[in-house]
């Protein structure tokens, strides 16, 4: 992925809405807009985006709303004179069907939108953007307002992976691709050179507390390292949930008894990358940005 450049892709007087999720990557989309001259309007999902409390709100708009409610902002969006939205960071939680609130324009959307989600996770996030440009909203990439947060090739850190480990990196993104293709995940780990956990719908970090979980296996008793590969799905609509990793990765894949982490050199984003970085080294683990077909 060849990265964007902030300036194109925003024009002057562009207006940038965020519905922000929970973790880092809406913190810093919205602290490079501010940066950058913008004054953002963040639609910030109660019991997620928790960041927001730590952030000079000063610097931007703020508009809470449930999860329950976030179908609803659409045509408040468009009265604010948005021109462009970026979805970032994650929802945990799933509101119950009966107390989602739809506006009549979804509704009348919604027989797309069931067939859509039908087809999985991806195909939902692909009608959705769909449904959102079709009124006069162009979706963005968290990656096209923070090009800076894409994963570079090659290895950052003092640790480098070793013949072992780079068995184990090229196991476990063959697996991690195999699943992106199903739709199911975007990570798998790879122990001794072949795949032993695929992330599920418990994201990442379910899967590396499994991981952990594991090392007492007998078929893993005796076995240590192992790699955690996390790569964009084939079919994967870029401007969304791209592969992300940070500090609390890496804590967390040092638990697993991991050796390091890899991703998709300019297909994968990383928060806190000084932080990120620094703790990886001071653990001893590796992170590498793999070329595709995952050669580190």
């Amino acid at each position: 992925m060849r990265q964007p450049d902030p300036k194109s892709v925003l024009p002057a007087g562009a207006r940038v809405a965020v519905v922000a999720g929970s973790g880092g990557l809406p913190r810093d989309v919205v602290r490079t807009l501010v940066r950058n001259g913008h004054r953002p309007l963040v639609v910030a999902m109660e019991g997620e985006a928790d960041w927001v409390a730590g952030e000079d709100q000063s610097a931007f708009d703020l508009w809470p709303t449930p999860v329950e409610r976030l179908a609803l902002f659409l045509p408040k969006l468009k009265r604010a004179g948005v021109t462009h939205l970026v979805l970032a960071g994650g929802v945990s939680r799933r509101p119950p069907i009966l107390k989602v609130r739809l506006g009549w324009d979804v509704f009348r959307a919604l027989p797309k939108l069931i067939a859509a989600y039908a087809k999985g996770d991806d195909g939902l996030l692909r009608a959705v953007i769909a449904y959102i440009e079709s009124k006069g909203i162009r979706v963005l990439g968290a990656h096209e307002i923070a090009p800076e947060l894409l994963s570079p090739e090659g290895v950052m850190t003092r640790t480098k992976p070793g013949a072992r480990d780079r068995k184990d990196l090229a196991a476990a993104y063959e697996a991690a691709r195999m699943i992106g293709g199903l739709d199911i995940g975007q990570a798998a780990i790879a122990v001794g050179g072949r795949a032993v956990a695929l992330e599920g719908i418990e994201g990442t970090a379910g899967l590396l507390d499994r991981m952990r979980d594991m090392r007492n296996h007998g078929r893993l008793a005796g076995k240590s390292g192992g790699a955690l590969v996390k790569c964009v799905k084939p079919d994967q609509d870029e401007r969304a949930d791209l592969p992300t990793i940070g500090p609390n990765t890496i804590e967390a894949a040092h638990a697993a008894g991991l050796a390091g982490v890899g991703l998709e050199a300019g297909r994968s984003l990383i928060i806190d990358y000084a932080d990120t970085i620094g703790r990886a080294d001071a653990l001893g683990l590796f992170i590498v940005g793999l070329e595709p077909e995952g050669r580190a």
